[in-house]
């Protein structure tokens, strides 16, 4: 079976994405979204991206921040699910020791 991948391209993304080049030069400099190749200047995007710069715009929509806030709020919710996954993983081995 072949891994089909999708890549977008710097215009495609933005037009997907209602966004102006400009701001997604910030979105990228601001680590929210990062292409697949930093070292080459034809950017390309996978489509988890694409989800993650949606789900930007949603909190940028709600919160009316900036996208410098935004980068902070993203990094603090992947922060809480990563330790909330960690948390429940803990609990589970320590649910072994316990007699219940």
């Amino acid at each position: 079976m072949t891994d089909v991948r999708v890549t977008l391209e710097i215009t495609e993304i933005c037009q997907t994405a209602c966004i102006s080049r400009d701001e997604l030069l910030e979105v990228v400099a601001l680590g929210i979204i990062a292409p697949q190749d930093d070292a080459t200047d034809d950017w390309r995007f996978e489509l988890e991206a694409l989800r993650a710069l949606r789900r930007a715009q949603r909190l940028r929509q709600d919160l009316a921040l900036d996208w410098a806030g935004i980068a902070l709020a993203m990094n603090l919710l992947d922060e809480i699910s990563r330790l909330r996954t960690e948390n429940r993983r803990l609990h589970q081995r320590l649910d072994r020791f316990l007699i219940k």
